[in-house]
């Protein structure tokens, strides 16, 4: 269980993530080269600025991608905490890091990152209610220890988020097409604008600003975030160039009154795959907002075992109502039916108390000293 926490960089996310924690009962210790930024976070509540007196049950590491390997190195050096994570939108690039691998524990590390932030930077923009209902993908590997893993799920429980394991390519080939490829894109837009004119600007509308809202991000921290996952990125570019250059070549030949059927073809193709894409977003989000996750739990011939699954939900606050029984196959499972916030802790929860949960039709994450995860 996480009692204490430390926090190290307290921009945005790390103070987010601290007053997240601080509204949950934890003891948080915030800790940043800048001592302003430390006294800001510490003056909103986000915790104490003075430095643990021994080991934190965890860690968090709220730097850049590419000062990940070495701050990790650092407090592991310092035993800062037992556990460590970040929330560095870029994984690889910390497996691969030149440091020596005997300089880092990589049985304490759990690679993190949080999809939530917004365009202003800093501990003031923070807030205790930013990853409420997130996506916050773990990356556990081979050598990650059970009581890390369980850490870094408490965690994002403890913040509101919903826990998505995946391994380090997939999400940085994920975040490369859901994140960091349409922040280029919109900066790419947003670059046409210097020099319009003041008419021009004054109808900008809706359609404008949510274009290119993302562009208002730190440049600094986003050349980092793409130099760092640069294959990824190219890739999906690559690919937006391609269907942009059948674009232009449509709509020049509509302008010059050329191959005017292929062009009308070509440009309603762009916009049907536009739209598809789009709703498979909304979809998406319609369905984390309005269902809640069922977990699955394999119960075994014991006696009694039902009665205890009912009982440790209840301690969690899920009701008999929201459990259901299942004999298919001759296995007894129970389904267990929670909010999506919620769900990550109800998983740990049951999991410590020995019934592992896997969801329904999902991926699972397992390993001998571990239990299976909600994916």
């Amino acid at each position: 269980m996480i009692r204490t926490a430390a926090i190290v960089g307290t921009g945005l996310i790390g103070t987010s993530v601290a007053l997240a924690l601080t509204r949950r009962g934890v003891r948080v210790h915030l800790l940043d080269i800048d001592p302003l930024a430390v006294q800001v976070a510490t003056a909103l509540g986000a915790g104490s600025p003075n430095a643990p007196t021994g080991p934190t049950d965890l860690a968090v590491l709220a730097v850049p991608p590419s000062a990940v390997p070495l701050v990790l190195a650092e407090q592991q050096a310092r035993r800062l905490a037992h556990s460590y994570t970040d929330v560095a939108s870029v994984k690889n690039a910390i497996a691969t890091a030149a440091v020596p691998d005997e300089a880092l524990a990589w049985d304490t590390y759990i690679g993190g990152h949080p999809m939530a932030g917004g365009t202003d930077s800093g501990p003031l923009a923070a807030r205790s209610d930013l990853f409420e209902g997130r996506a916050w993908v773990l990356t556990p590997t081979p050598e990650t220890s059970r009581s890390t893993f369980n850490r870094g799920l408490e965690a994002v429980a403890l913040c509101g988020a919903v826990p998505v394991i995946m391994d380090d390519d997939e999400h940085d080939r994920a975040v490369a097409l859901v994140s960091h490829a349409p922040h280029a894109i919109a900066s790419l837009l947003a670059a046409r604008l210097p020099g319009s004119s003041r008419d021009t600007l004054r109808l900008a509308d809706h359609g404008l600003h949510d274009a290119t809202r993302i562009a208002g991000g730190d440049p600094r921290l986003w050349s980092g975030i793409l130099e760092a996952n640069a294959s990824a990125v190219a890739d999906v570019l690559g690919d937006v160039a391609k269907d942009l250059d059948t674009l232009l070549d449509a709509l020049r030949d509509l302008a010059a009154g050329l191959n005017r059927s292929r062009a009308r073809t070509v440009l309603g193709d762009v916009l049907e795959r536009g739209l598809l894409g789009w709703d498979s977003i909304r979809r998406q989000r319609d369905h984390h907002a309005d269902q809640g996750v069922e977990l699955r739990v394999a119960l075994t011939d014991q006696p009694g075992e039902l009665a205890r699954l009912i009982a440790t939900a209840a301690e969690l606050g899920v009701g008999r109502h929201q459990i259901t029984a299942d004999g298919a196959g001759g296995v007894l499972t129970a389904r267990v039916t929670v909010g999506r916030t919620n769900a990550g802790h109800v998983a740990l929860r049951l999991a410590e108390a020995g019934l592992h949960t896997e969801p329904p039709g999902d991926r699972v994450i397992t390993a001998p000293d571990r239990p299976a995860v909600v994916v």
